[in-house]
């Protein structure tokens, strides 16, 4: 996948999680890019966990960015010191 089609699927991950996470969330473009990287780091996180099952396809691409990117929004309230819902 390009780079088009990452920042496609991350920011959909990142409307996804966000609408997941409750709490006040991080706004429109902040949900984006939360979910932009966290595409990144779950995509490097599966290739290191599970290298033989990597997801293919537009459906497994956003299943991961979306885990990706609710772990990072996880990591950032608790960095944050914001209460962690789900």
């Amino acid at each position: 996948m390009g780079l088009i089609g990452w920042i496609v699927v991350g920011s959909i991950a990142g409307w996804i999680a966000g609408r997941f996470m409750k709490g006040s969330g991080y706004g429109l473009f902040g949900d984006l890019a939360l979910g932009i990287v966290g595409a990144i780091v779950g995509g490097w996180l599966f290739e290191v966990v599970a290298p033989a099952a990597e997801p293919s396809g537009f459906i497994g691409s956003l299943i991961v960015a979306t885990v990706g990117a609710i772990g990072l929004i996880v990591v950032a309230r608790l960095v944050g010191h914001r209460p962690v819902r789900a």
